[in-house]
C-alpha cells in the first residue's frame, strides 16, 4: 500500500481522536442539536452558509433535512445559502462580503438558526451573515476548526473541530458534525426511527 494512503487515514483518523476527546466540543455539538430540534419544533427556519467546500457542506446539511437522512419523516425547513442568482446579484451589487449578510436580511426571522460554516473561522461574508442574524434575533452556531476567531465570537454556540492546520481534515470532521447534527434532530423530532 502507498505510504500516502495509510499516512492520510492515519491523520484523519487522528483527527477523529482528538474530536472524541475534546469536551468542549462533543458539548457544543449536543446544544447545537437541541437548538435546532427545538427551532423546527417552534415553526423556525434553519439556514446554512459557507465558501468553497463549506458552501458544500452546508448544501448537503440543508438536503438532508428537507429530504431525508436514513428513514422517512417530515421535511425540516431547512435553506443553504448557495442561489446562484442571489450570490451573482448580491457580489455585484454589495460585493462578495455581503452575500450571506444580504439573504438572512430578506429571509431571516427572530427564533430562526444560522449555521455558519468557516473552516478558518475568518471569512468575512459568514461573519456578517452571523452578525446580521445576531441583530434581527436569530440564533447562530458556528462550525469552524479554530477557536477565538471572528465567527466564534459571533456565535451562541461555536463547535470548534481540532482537525490540524490544513482545511481539508477540519472538512472531514465537518461533515461527520453535520451527520451528529442531523441524527440528535431526528432522534427529537422522529424518534420512531430510531428504535
Amino acid at each position: 500500500m502507498s505510504p500516502v494512503v495509510r499516512a492520510t487515514l492515519e491523520q484523519a483518523r487522528a483527527a477523529l481522536d482528538a474530536l472524541l476527546a475534546d469536551q468542549a466540543a462533543l458539548g457544543a455539538i449536543e446544544r447545537a442539536g437541541a437548538l435546532l430540534a427545538a427551532t423546527f419544533q417552534a415553526g423556525g427556519r434553519v439556514f446554512s452558509c459557507g465558501n468553497g467546500g463549506s458552501m458544500c457542506d452546508a448544501m448537503h446539511f440543508a438536503e438532508e433535512l428537507t429530504g431525508r437522512f436514513r428513514d422517512d419523516r417530515p421535511g425540516y425547513a431547512a435553506t443553504a445559502i448557495s442561489d446562484a442568482g442571489h450570490l451573482s446579484c448580491v457580489a455585484n451589487d454589495y460585493g462578495y462580503e455581503q452575500v450571506f449578510a444580504r439573504y438572512v436580511q430578506a429571509h431571516g426571522r427572530a427564533g430562526d438558526v444560522l449555521l455558519a460554516i468557516s473552516t478558518s473561522g475568518t471569512s468575512r461574508n459568514v461573519v456578517a451573515a452571523a452578525q446580521t442574524a445576531r441583530r434581527i434575533g436569530m440564533k447562530v452556531i458556528a462550525l469552524t476548526g479554530r477557536p477565538d476567531t471572528p465567527i466564534t465570537e459571533q456565535a451562541d454556540i461555536a463547535i470548534v473541530t481540532p482537525g490540524g492546520q490544513y482545511a481539508d481534515r477540519v472538512q472531514e470532521l465537518h461533515i461527520k458534525v453535520i451527520h451528529i447534527l442531523i441524527e440528535l434532530v431526528e432522534r427529537r423530532l422522529a424518534p420512531q426511527n430510531y428504535t
